[in-house]
């Protein structure tokens, strides 16, 4: 089925390519994406509703005299549609200003090689099957603890296919799967009520665990009651993989992107080669993680996906690159177009950001801080400084640690600092490595981190 699809999509886009030189454009790109999710949506602690959605879409890029058209449309089963497209991208260059340092779409290279990206039993997984897991994650929750409430959360499935042909020859094809659990809650006693902690997995194989996402939501929001305020000092964190993303989002993952560092808005701009973490620290955007969640064969413009080394032992190696941003450097796309969908032109965004875990397990990070804090997830990431790398987060959930233990959970931090200024500081990272997002990562330890109590 795949096979015979494979071909009816690059046949379409073929044709519309032609479709668009035959008509005067001086290059063109298709791109058509396809999305087919299930969905078990769970609402005040009981699942609402099943919903499938069907997502299918056509983007074209058409450039005339350097200058670049984009229109897309969701109907693909009618050529007229396909048709009235392009010609709206190559009037939409037309009617542009041409760009100087446009130098064209990538040309054909051979694609990478991916592993575990599709799995045939989350593609045959049924409205029942989703049902299940999500009553299996409720009832989990339940059992854990009677005092915590299930808000929200539920059970997803996809499958995705993408293709890009374009007039240099590139003409690829790549499908996946992928399934996730989530679930948010809140424990009440007495009168309190503890902030949402949540807690999810994400796959591109059948490997969820519902039963241990229900119960360690509902153990998290538990171990939340009882919080006390803490003091204004700097101490040492360690951030968990979700309030990790969240900083890392706004701040780090902008400042080795090309395109911020050529508009003067990384704080890394000259620094290739240079110290920049701790030695501790290693890192690679790796396209071609085995499992990764944005593991893919090639790009959003065909490029293929790479594994490209940015801080090593704390050095700054590289930056991440489209085809636009690597030839205004004369360099090569690091294979770092990212599309979403069909909606928007590409974007450089990170693929899997992953840092090299640690030896030390989770308890034994713990067990050797005498003073600090462990926080889960942050707010207020989103108002971040890119440039700066400035941030003030309220840090929630949070937990204290003492003498090598989790005392009780923490009210009212907030921390505040510089993004570069931390990856400085980190002293160790735990072998709790996991997914979140396009980060990969496990807990990390962070030292003299300033917080700010209430």
């Amino acid at each position: 089925m795949v096979a015979a699809l494979k071909e009816e999509i690059i046949s379409m886009a073929e044709k519309a390519v032609n479709l668009a030189l035959k008509r005067g454009a001086d290059e063109a790109e298709i791109f058509v994406y396809e999305g087919l999710t299930a969905i078990s949506a769970i609402e005040r602690g009981q699942i609402t509703k099943s919903s499938r959605i069907i997502d299918r879409g056509l983007a074209a890029r058409v450039v005339k005299n350097k200058a670049v058209g984009f229109s897309y449309t969701n109907i693909l089963e009618n050529t007229a549609a396909v048709d009235e497209t392009v010609l709206k991208s190559l009037k939409s260059a037309k009617a542009s200003k041409p760009d100087r340092d446009w130098k064209g779409f990538p040309t054909k290279k051979p694609v990478a090689n991916v592993k575990n990206t599709f799995d045939n039993a989350v593609y045959e997984l049924s409205s029942e099957d989703l049902v299940q897991m999500a009553s299996t994650m409720l009832e989990s929750a339940e059992k854990t603890d009677k005092r915590v409430f299930p808000i929200e959360g539920g059970v997803g499935a996809s499958y995705l296919s993408r293709t890009v042909v374009n007039s240099n020859g590139v003409e690829c094809f790549d499908y996946g799967t992928m399934i996730e659990c989530s679930l948010a809650t809140v424990a009440q006693q007495s009168g309190e009520v503890t902030p949402v902690c949540f807690e999810f997995g994400a796959e591109r194989l059948n490997k969820i665990d519902p039963e241990w996402i229900g119960k360690e939501a509902a153990r998290l929001a538990a171990s939340a009651l009882k919080a006390k305020k803490t003091e204004t000092k700097n101490t040492k964190v360690i951030f968990a993989q979700f309030a990790l993303y969240e900083l890392l989002s706004y701040t780090l993952m902008n400042a080795v992107n090309a395109d911020y560092v050529q508009r003067n808005q990384s704080a890394f701009k000259g620094k290739i080669g240079e110290k920049v973490a701790s030695e501790n620290v290693t890192i690679y955007d790796n396209g071609l993680l085995e499992g990764g969640l944005r593991t893919w064969k090639f790009d959003g413009e065909g490029v293929p996906q790479q594994k490209t080394t940015i801080i090593e032992k704390g050095v700054l190696r590289n930056f991440i690159y489209d085809t636009y941003t690597a030839n205004k450097e004369e360099k090569e796309s690091t294979g770092n177009a990212f599309r979403a969908g069909y909606l928007s032109t590409p974007n450089i965004e990170t693929t899997n950001f992953h840092f090299i875990p640690g030896k030390k397990s989770p308890e034994e990070m713990i067990s050797g801080i005498d003073d600090g804090l462990l926080v889960y997830a942050l707010q207020g990431a989103h108002s971040s400084n890119p440039a700066s790398g400035e941030f003030s987060v309220v840090a929630t959930p949070t937990w204290k640690i003492e003498k090598g233990r989790i005392t009780n959970a923490v009210k009212g931090a907030m921390l505040a600092g510089n993004i570069f200024d931390l990856m400085k500081n980190i002293s160790a990272l735990a072998n709790n490595e996991r997914k979140t997002g396009s980060l990969v990562a496990p807990w990390i330890l962070a030292e003299n981190v300033k917080v700010i109590g209430k």
